[in-house]
């Protein structure tokens, strides 16, 4: 009774306690078997505490049991099964996550720290890692937010069922073939699984950050392109247009316009602010008559700037 969990770092060997907990297991295999945690990704990484995964919305918010697809959504979840008592005492334990009313859908987690006894009888244990401790491992050290969402995705690819003990339900909805991911699945808005990420030197975390927030700074320039905002999403600015950060919240256009008239003339001097309230977002926009040479825009760093 196991499942085999092939994830972009590598393969997990699962043994599921089918006796202990027939209701819990069924249910994960059946998912298993629907190829329901296809492209799921690992949304949570505590390092030696959990990882956490299950949920095809990757918010930590979804998820439904097996049940759901066979009685609708009033069998979204399913109760806890408590007995017999099986403890968080090893790594690699495998558990059912509580949505907080003492249920379970399809997100599970696996512990990467021992004795973990304040899990006990709030998620229900129904398997252990066999094969694999060493891909574990990986996602253990993954690089984080302060949300504990991976920097670069992980996700599981596919489940191979190698043991089931249980007939399928009638009507359980098994595919022909794996489905192809969507492009929706695969655009979390973090750094792709497939891309490579130099770690050399220990740099891999700052880079990692670098390279999401270019991600982040592309998604929203195409969000601005596809809103008419912008022309293009590689567009650049004029180079005649200074912009400045970091300002005062109480510096006014005409301030901004008598401390950088000194490097030309200015056509249009625009501290940008919140439409509703009127108060500074702490940047602008300065457009000069002409273009800017490089040792003026290099004299007019606005992080020196204290206006």
């Amino acid at each position: 009774m196991a499942v085999l969990l092939e994830t972009t770092l590598g393969d997990i060997v699962i043994d599921l306690f089918t006796d202990e907990r027939p209701k819990t297991c069924l249910n994960f295999l059946k998912l298993c078997k629907i190829k329901y945690y296809n492209y799921c990704l690992i949304h949570n990484v505590q390092r030696d505490f959990i990882v956490q995964t299950g949920d095809p919305t990757g918010t930590g918010r979804g998820g439904e049991s097996v049940y759901s697809k066979l009685y609708g959504d009033q069998a979204r979840f399913f109760d806890l099964e408590k007995m017999p008592r099986i403890k968080h005492k090893k790594k690699g334990t495998v558990s059912m996550v509580n949505n907080g009313n003492d249920q379970h859908g399809s997100q599970f987690l696996i512990t990467t720290g021992e004795n973990l006894d304040y899990l006990d009888g709030v998620h229900t244990v129904f398997g252990e890692v066999t094969e694999g401790m060493d891909v574990l491992n990986k996602i253990n050290e993954a690089f984080v937010d302060k949300d504990f969402v991976p920097f670069q995705d992980i996700r599981i690819n596919h489940t191979v069922i190698l043991d089931d003990p249980f007939d399928d339900p009638p009507d359980l909805p098994v595919p022909d073939r794996s489905p192809e991911p969507t492009k929706e699945q695969l655009d979390s808005g973090r750094i792709g699984a497939d891309e490579v990420v130099n770690d050399t030197d220990g740099k891999g975390a700052e880079e990692l950050e670098e390279k999401l927030k270019e991600k982040e700074a592309k998604t929203q320039a195409i969000l601005l392109e596809m809103v008419g905002d912008l022309p293009d999403a590689d567009v650049k600015p004029p180079e005649n247009v200074l912009f400045v950060c970091k300002l005062n919240p109480v510096t006014t256009d005409e301030d901004l316009e008598i401390i950088f008239s000194r490097f030309g003339c200015i056509k249009s001097c625009e501290i940008i602010r919140d439409w509703k309230t009127g108060d500074s977002l702490c940047y602008a926009f300065i457009e000069f008559e002409k273009l800017l040479q490089d040792k003026d825009r290099e004299n007019t760093d606005p992080a020196t700037c204290t206006a």
